[in-house]
């Protein structure tokens, strides 16, 4: 298989900023679970992995020049990464509802649900001008179709339903310490929603210096979200 020669921006895009994104993200998800494996601890570390698994097959696939393979695993890239914030989701209604009303089964239909409105993204790869291509540096441009697709789909699937449902648990709070600590979760949230329609338009609009801020920005962001929303949350799941 040929492999591409990557320019000094894209290797520190893809290799470094997201790598550390990839380590960090990785880190979080472990230290959730090595406090216990309990079904909420299951589910919000999913949060973490999954974006961690998209950004694993990114560094797979970054350095090949085989179109079709490209495009195939850059799906695969973007639902790992996208796919993540539907776990926010049903750790949202465990926490307001409880576990015996949102039942297994119930949490499993929502993450198939969900699964499968992101998967739909793939159909849109055989509509000639309606899905994602390669520029001249081998990253994506979407088409504005799938742009649309990709937003309706995490605006309505999960964005809004985890801003709203977490508004409804912060108003249930009445210690401030835990309402602070909700606060984290939230703004860590909004830190990297921010990011991804950051991507959603930097794809879009295929402009080398919006994707090189983007990438400087977004690993910010990146970071800084992960670590509130752990800090808020994440840390408090204990035995």
């Amino acid at each position: 298989m040929v492999l591409l020669q990557l320019s000094t921006m894209r290797f520190i895009t893809i290799y470094i900023a997201q790598g550390f994104i990839f380590v960090f993200f990785l880190f979080l998800a472990i230290k959730i679970l090595k406090r216990d494996r309990k079904r909420l601890n299951i589910i919000f570390s999913g949060f973490y992995i999954s974006p961690v698994i998209g950004f694993f097959v990114n560094f797979i696939y970054g350095l090949m020049t085989d179109v079709n393979l490209v495009l195939i695993l850059n799906f695969v890239t973007n639902f790992g990464i996208y796919y993540s914030a539907i776990f926010l989701v049903v750790f949202d209604l465990i926490l307001l509802k409880s576990e015996k009303v949102i039942t297994s089964t119930k949490q499993i239909l929502i993450l198939v649900g969900y699964g499968i409105a992101m998967f739909c993204m793939i159909f849109f790869l055989f509509i000639p001008g309606a899905g994602v291509t390669l520029n001249a540096n081998w990253s994506p441009v979407w088409a504005l179709p799938f742009f649309i697709y990709v937003v309706l789909v995490v605006s309505i699937g999960a964005v809004i339903p985890f801003l709203y449902l977490s508004f409804q648990i912060y108003k249930k709070f009445e210690d401030d310490l835990l309402k602070k600590k909700w606060k984290f979760f939230i703004y860590g949230f909004c830190c990297l929603i921010i990011f991804m329609y950051g991507i959603f338009v930097s794809n879009t609009l295929d402009i080398d210096l919006f994707r090189t801020l983007l990438g400087i920005i977004g690993l910010i962001l990146a970071v800084t979200g992960g670590y509130l929303m752990y800090n808020g949350v994440g840390r408090q799941l204990e035995k």
